[in-house]
């Protein structure tokens, strides 16, 4: 079932989704299957997976020189999706990011994904290489999400790459974009943020999920300027638990988003870690019951594999 399907069926009640990483390669899928067994109870309609692109290290050669070798520490999104699926019979949601795949890889692995049943996707600019100060697109590969959205909306309506194919088979994918409460970094101001928002929805997609953020107030402003944009899919708010103090610097820095002032002066205050984990989950709490009695659609929680903590807080939520 699409993810849009799934908020028309649940009719106003505030479903709960999770987001999963895959494993580090060498993994197992077991260590997939001990959270989702966990979190299973709560009913999700949906389970995000992530993609990740791939990454370049050096290898020494016996020559002396170094060569540069592109590897992918998280593969394995695909299978992923399919095992959720066949297992739990609940939606997968794969991440399809920009980075790292060309027009044409992107295309073969929108078919591999309709072969599965898999008809969402949440379409993604990505992030850039490690070591590298803004993205920069595989070659023959798309810039903007804007374009990828696109890409999947022409498969819809039968169009594929290769001109050559007439009245190809159109594929039925629910498309889902990234939304920014506190704005993209890259956007120079939150007017600019939402033009680009507005470009990914009239370029086809159907729901958005937003960064994570927490402060409600950044939610709710956000959702009033999408309206007032003409923006009227559904806005599934983006949640997750502060849970170690060095995240009070870590987290800005990657995600480029603000703690409330009274949430940084408990942590600051908290005695351990244990403390701030505490803190992290209250104010995860308090932060998913204003968004529920609000009627969001859905609580969308970024596990990061810290299943536990994630299954206390939706417990306390529903």
């Amino acid at each position: 079932m699409k993810v849009t399907d799934h908020f028309k069926k649940a009719k106003g009640k505030t479903l709960l989704s999770f987001e999963i990483l895959p494993p580090l390669k060498g993994g197992s899928m077991e260590s997939i299957f001990k959270i989702l067994d966990a979190l299973m109870e709560f009913k999700p309609p949906f389970v995000d997976v992530t993609y990740h692109r791939e990454e370049f290290i050096y290898k020494k050669r016996p020559s002396g020189y170094y060569e540069k070798t592109a590897i992918r520490k998280r593969p394995g999104t695909v299978g992923i999706c399919a095992a959720i699926m066949h297992r739990y019979g609940v939606d997968a949601v794969p991440h399809l990011i920009c980075g790292g795949f060309s027009v044409e890889e992107t295309e073969n692995a929108l078919i591999d994904l309709n072969f599965l049943g898999i008809n969402n996707v949440l379409a993604l600019r990505g992030d850039a290489r490690q070591f590298e100060d803004k993205f920069v697109p595989e070659e023959n590969g798309h810039k903007y999400a804007s374009d990828l959205v696109k890409q999947v909306v022409a498969m819809n309506q039968g169009h594929y790459l290769d001109l050559n194919i007439q009245h190809g088979e159109p594929t039925d994918f629910c498309v889902g974009i990234a939304g920014y409460p506190e704005k993209h970094f890259e956007a120079p101001n939150l007017e600019m943020d939402l033009h680009y928002t507005k470009m990914k929805m009239d370029a086809g997609a159907h729901y958005i999920v937003t960064q994570m953020f927490f402060d409600n107030r950044h939610y709710f402003d956000y959702v009033e300027r999408c309206r007032a944009a003409g923006i009227d899919a559904p806005i599934v708010p983006g949640l997750k638990p502060i849970t170690k103090r060095y995240q009070l610097t870590s987290i800005p820095r990657k995600f480029y988003i603000n703690f409330p002032d009274d949430l940084v002066k408990a942590v600051m205050s908290a005695k351990d870690d244990d403390a701030v984990r505490q803190i992290g989950m209250e104010w995860c709490i308090a932060q998913s019951r204003e968004l529920k009695a609000a009627g969001v659609p859905c609580l969308h929680y970024y596990t990061m594999s810290d299943f536990e903590l994630v299954q206390t807080i939706a417990k306390s939520v529903l």
